[in-house]
């Protein structure tokens, strides 16, 4: 495993080694795999094209408006379209307004890519807030490094990726993924059956799952994967029916989720006997495969709908004033929105929306958001988290059953579990 990077300092990204069967899986989709600080070997930055001699800023949004994983990514792009316009209604940033510009990724890492060089070089945007899918994250990273330009990600994902050009305020993988398993295994879990999309978030995240499972004495039963936008799951559901686990570790994603759903109810499978913890299943998903087919079911996340903070009853009541009172929020939604104004908030402590600036900045920033307090963490560029574990009810809520005490702080590198170290090397 490679050294930790310094404190204080977050340099280029550089590859990880990660287990053999995640980077086969991930070539096919990107030409990079994992990224660690460590590299000392930075390029000379670029000149930015960043125009602030205005009135205006311009910052850009790229999520897939259209293909497999649009239906998750509209409400993830209207979430930051509000943060810009209330950002706007109460004077802007250092004076300025801010001009939103929004790209299409089109649900194609390569698209995403694309968009991102648009933004960054002819756009000459100070910030950019997107990505859904961690195959379009790693696409657009080079971009932000070659260019010295900002990205923020704002979906929960499983770690093993460090880049001073990338601020991540969704949730890591101790943030999400261990407690979960955590939360299985007290639960008296002592098998699993892994299912998930076929690309590097879902392949990673099951790795880790593998190295947790080997050292807490839980039985893989299978592991499954659907190409990104498949709805035949019938030869996997049959597989996990009759495979026998105690539980279902789902990281399916996008609109493959209400295939794989509809496949388990028709065979008769219920949440009381194979429960199914989902790793990417908000009140979004929930709306769209329908409650009655996930009543019971537990998922996971930073941000429910239901959290009872000050800033969430304000967050939900602007959402659906401003995009209708039928519409929901969720996790990636409400990470997306928290990196809008966590960026603002780094601006402001840096009195400048230079990149370098920023990133020296960044440390030590606190927004209150949806979720609850955050807390940038300048080492790793990620935030703490407060981790849930909540169960879906019949009326499409999330109702919270266990919540960490406090807040998690950042490991995306899972450094501080001896399990882990076999999963990458630097």
């Amino acid at each position: 495993m490679a050294d930790p990077a310094p404190k204080g300092h977050l340099m280029r990204s550089r590859h990880l080694v990660v287990l053999p069967a995640v980077i086969a899986a991930a070539t096919l989709l990107l030409t990079g795999c994992g990224n660690r600080a460590g590299d000392t070997s930075t390029p000379a930055a670029k000149a930015s094209c960043v125009d602030t001699s205005g009135s205006t800023v311009k910052v850009g949004s790229v999520y897939s408006l259209s293909g497999s994983t649009a239906l998750n990514e509209v409400p993830i792009n209207d979430s930051v379209k509000m943060a810009v316009d209330e950002i706007n209604t109460s004077g802007g940033i250092l004076g300025k307004q801010l001009q939103l510009i929004t790209e299409d990724g089109a649900s194609e890492p390569t698209v995403f890519a694309e968009k991102a060089q648009k933004l960054v070089s002819s756009d000459c945007v100070a910030a950019t807030f997107g990505g859904y899918t961690s195959a379009s994250r790693k696409a657009m990273l080079p971009v932000f490094e070659d260019d010295n330009a900002l990205l923020y990600y704002g979906q929960q994902y499983e770690g093993l990726e460090a880049s001073k050009n990338i601020f991540y305020t969704g949730a890591t993988a101790n943030q999400q993924i261990v407690p979960a398993l955590d939360y299985l295994k007290q639960k008296g879990v002592r098998s699993l059956y892994l299912v998930g999309s076929d690309y590097v978030f879902p392949r990673t995240s099951n790795a880790i799952v593998k190295a947790y499972a080997a050292a807490n004495g839980i039985t893989i039963k299978g592991e499954d994967y659907v190409p990104l936008g498949g709805t035949d799951f019938s030869t996997v559901v049959n597989k996990i029916r009759t495979a026998g686990a105690d539980a279902v570790f789902n990281v399916v994603v996008g609109d493959s989720l209400t295939s794989f759903f509809r496949e388990y109810n028709s065979a008769g499978l219920k949440a009381a006997t194979m429960p199914v913890m989902s790793m990417v299943v908000g009140e979004q998903e929930v709306a769209s495969i329908g409650a009655q087919n996930l009543v019971g079911q537990p998922t996971t996340a930073a941000y429910f709908e239901t959290v009872d903070t000050p800033a969430n009853k304000k967050y939900v009541a602007d959402f659906t004033a401003k995009y209708g009172q039928n519409r929901v929020t969720a996790d990636s939604m409400a990470g997306a929105y928290a990196a809008v104004y966590a960026w603002k908030a780094m601006v402001e402590k840096a009195k400048s929306f230079d990149t370098a600036a920023i990133q020296q900045a960044a440390g030590g920033v606190t927004v209150e958001a949806p979720e609850g307090t955050i807390t940038v963490d300048g080492t790793n560029h990620h935030i703490t988290k407060t981790t849930r574990i909540g169960v879906i009810q019949a009326d499409g809520q999330i109702s919270t059953e266990w919540q960490s005490p406090g807040v998690v702080a950042p490991d995306p590198f899972l450094t501080s579990y001896p399990w882990a170290k076999g999963l990458q090397t630097g």
